[in-house]
């Protein structure tokens, strides 16, 4: 059994769809304090040929909540936001399914950015062929936790059966293989390798959103070309 753990972004690159695809069970932190001016609300998309922020605005209140406990504002207008990606991706080849796909997650009733984020994770994965289960740290750990670091990690890994955690390569600074092997974990890395793909001009521009790819490419390359471009390593 394979666990991934991350915190939720909205449209995260594909990077974040590798790890998913990879792995036996996914657990996104809901507990886990918001990161002001960080990519949990936000992503890029491709504009006349260079890339820009797009964003989930969120109702002003501490910097200190988790991301369980913070809001969409009111003043959010999912017609407008779709009205903006529609004009930027119109041409694109992909264009009719993905914004559909698009608009069913910008129109999702809920303020809860945790909710509308997993909501997000959840209708993508199914759109470009990924089964695995995405559970809640929360709900995994019954409630919140005290536990912070390699400490955390290890227990939800222990709570979900898993016999390996896979992380992004950045894990090999806060990770030592040695803790995990001694709770009976075997620690690894998934790289991804991000391939080019055709866009609009002839510049590829790199890590936008899972929204660029998906305008580009069908959900049967995506499944069986993009998400194995990665590499597995100790």
């Amino acid at each position: 059994m394979k666990t991934a753990i991350m915190q939720p972004y909205f449209l995260p690159y594909l990077g974040y769809f590798q790890l998913i695809s990879s792995v036996d069970c996914f657990v996104v932190y809901d507990t886990i304090q918001y990161t002001k001016k960080g990519w949990i609300n936000r992503n890029q998309m491709l504009r006349n040929g260079a890339a820009v922020v797009f964003s989930i605005p969120l109702q002003k209140d501490s910097d200190f909540l988790d991301v369980k406990d913070r809001k969409v504002s009111q003043v959010f207008e999912p017609a407008k936001l779709s009205a903006q990606i529609e004009g930027a991706y119109n041409k694109s080849p992909e264009f009719k399914g993905t914004m559909q796909l698009i608009d069913s997650i910008l129109q999702y009733p809920s303020e809860n950015l945790f909710d509308f984020i997993r909501y997000s994770l959840q209708r993508c994965c199914a759109h470009i062929g990924i089964t695995t289960p995405i559970k809640v740290s929360s709900e995994v750990e019954g409630g919140a936790s005290a536990l912070q670091g390699a400490g955390r990690v290890i227990n939800i890994c222990h709570r979900t059966a898993a016999s390996t955690y896979i992380n992004p390569p950045g894990g090999r600074v806060l990770y030592s293989a040695s803790e995990f092997h001694s709770e009976g974990l075997d620690l690894k890395f998934l790289q991804p390798r991000l391939p080019a793909y055709k866009q609009f001009g002839d510049v590829f521009v790199p890590s936008l959103s899972i929204l660029d790819v998906m305008m580009f490419n069908s959900p049967e390359k995506i499944a069986t070309e993009l998400l194995e471009a990665c590499d597995l390593t100790d």
